[in-house]
């Protein structure tokens, strides 16, 4: 894989209708991208490693779309290849990618990203903690990047903060969610297989791997 300074300063883009496809296809292939924030202190750059994937079809109740739009998921139900961004709990922000045509809210959930480049922004963001703590979490990856609800309903394709496509496969487990009470068994967890950056789960041992496509 090349390194991150040149592939994000590369012209590459997700191919067209990539994000307008249901969140349990896109996210395996999501792993293995780039998030990428321009923003106070410079650059910081991340490889997503961890991502859940969360439907609008009504057939997910572990989804904040499961009882239709509201002032606060509206952005979920928007266009494909946009940010939904969230408080969670009161306490911290949380990043998805919406995906599927407008209205269906189909969504991807960043969970974890290995910091590549702006080490020291992640550092400061995060008030000190240690580096295998500064992004292996969505609040935590959220914290480290400058990710608020400033950013809900942007374009994940341009702008400061904006996502790049992967250049070489990674190997893919799929799993359950975690941290949330409904829907559970459902695999659509997706990680990186021994990832140090992975969060750490009994739920990892249930993971299979995906075949991914090329």
């Amino acid at each position: 894989m090349r390194s991150a300074a040149s592939y994000s300063a590369s012209l590459a883009r997700f191919p067209a209708g990539f994000f307008a496809r249901p969140s349990p296809t896109v996210s395996p292939e999501l792993i293995g991208a780039l998030l990428i924030h321009d923003g106070k202190g410079g650059r910081r750059v991340g490889r997503i490693v961890e991502v859940e994937a969360y439907l609008g079809d009504g057939s997910d109740p572990a989804s904040h779309a499961h009882h239709g739009p509201t002032k606060r998921n509206r952005s979920m139900f928007g266009p494909p290849a946009h940010f939904y961004v969230y408080r969670s709990m009161g306490l911290h922000f949380c990043v998805n990618v919406v995906c599927e045509a407008r209205g269906r809210a189909s969504a991807v959930l960043l969970r974890a990203v290995e910091p590549l480049e702006g080490i020291e922004a992640l550092r400061r963001a995060r008030g000190g903690r240690r580096d295998r703590e500064l992004t292996n979490g969505p609040g935590k990856l959220a914290q480290a990047f400058g990710i608020d609800l400033g950013c809900d309903g942007r374009s994940a394709l341009r702008g400061p903060l904006r996502l790049a496509p992967r250049d070489a496969p990674a190997q893919v487990l799929a799993g359950p969610r975690i941290g949330i009470s409904k829907a559970t068994a459902l695999p659509y967890r997706f990680f990186v297989a021994g990832h140090a950056c992975v969060t750490r789960t009994p739920q990892n041992r249930r993971a299979r791997p995906v075949a991914l496509p090329g």
